[in-house]
């Protein structure tokens, strides 16, 4: 990777769903690598409240990026921008398109052109997928709308990822698990997956900021393939959890989550994300621990560091 300048550790940086998976992960990093001046923005008050319990030094804001606001100053301020909010679960695709296209489009539009700021656009992996559900849809739209703008930085995109602060996958599945009497698993679960921990994710992320490649669009996914199931059961050994795992039949789980999505708004797992669970697709594993000079952490090591951390790992953010 060719290195194109370095930055000081004031360097203004802005990060947007900052109290999310990938935003709480990146802001502690950053002020452990020694950056002062971090800012973000996110529309979940008790999320950010519990980003700033032990990050109190930030600059952050209650706001919805999707309307035009008094927070696009903090964006035109920024020396380096990362776009990193996302609509991930969720049956209204207006949702979707809201929070991953327009929210993205006010961002762009707040670039403060004269400082010409480096940015960090967090794509995703399934905009290589052959799903296709509201996800992927909606940020295939933001990624095409950000390389038809033109950037001044790169796209990354991570496969699905864990770690601290995880609500909403691995996260929500081990919390799952310790309060079932059985964990159900859709078929044989032998579905592959690569997931990505965020702690090495960031890493990338704040190597890029410090070493700013150019044009680039980089496929971070996990490097180690790892079957649903056996994913899960990772999960129960590293937690030494006692709940037993089921193999169910597939239309039964389908059912299951068809019903729950019938009654709440914001379920945590979708048909439509069930339907992507199952597609047997393994995505292009590049060299990122060299092309980044970061360090790759194990699946089993990056599980028990995000379940049993004697501090981050009992930090439950609100769904």
């Amino acid at each position: 990777m060719e290195v194109l300048s370095k930055i000081s550790k004031d360097t203004k940086i802005f990060i947007s769903g900052i109290a999310g998976l990938v935003g709480q992960n990146l802001a502690l990093r950053l002020s452990q690598a020694g950056y002062t001046q971090i800012s973000g923005l996110d529309k979940h008050p008790k999320n950010l409240k519990i980003l700033q319990s032990y990050q109190p030094n930030l600059t952050v804001k209650i706001a919805d990026i999707a309307e035009m606001g008094d927070w696009s100053d903090m964006v035109k301020e920024a020396e380096v921008v990362i776009i990193n909010q996302a609509q991930i679960g969720g049956l209204d695709y207006e949702d979707f398109h809201r929070n991953n296209v327009t929210a993205t489009q006010n961002i762009l539009d707040s670039i403060n052109q004269e400082k010409n700021p480096y940015v960090v656009q967090i794509s995703s992996s399934v905009v290589n997928s052959s799903a296709d559900d509201f996800y992927t849809r909606s940020k295939t739209a933001q990624e095409e709308l950000v390389k038809k703008i033109g950037i001044n930085g790169v796209i990354l995109r991570p496969t699905l990822m864990f770690g601290w602060f995880d609500r909403k996958h691995l996260g929500w599945l081990r919390r799952f698990m310790s309060k079932a009497p059985v964990f159900p698993i859709p078929g044989s679960g032998k579905y592959r997956r690569q997931p990505l921990y965020v702690g090495d994710f960031c890493n990338i992320i704040i190597s890029c900021i410090e070493n700013q490649p150019q044009g680039e669009i980089y496929d971070i996914s996990g490097r180690e393939i790892i079957n649903y199931i056996d994913l899960i059961k990772t999960i129960k050994s590293q937690t030494k959890e006692k709940t037993p795992i089921l193999c169910i039949p597939y239309w039964v789980f389908f059912m299951l989550i068809w019903s729950v999505g019938l009654i709440k708004k914001n379920p945590p797992f979708t048909i439509h994300q069930l339907r992507a669970l199952i597609i047997p697709e393994v995505f292009d594993i590049i060299d990122w621990p060299n092309t980044f000079s970061v360090s790759q952490t194990s699946f089993t090591e990056a599980v028990d560091e995000t379940f049993n951390h004697p501090e981050y790992s009992k930090v439950i953010l609100e769904f």
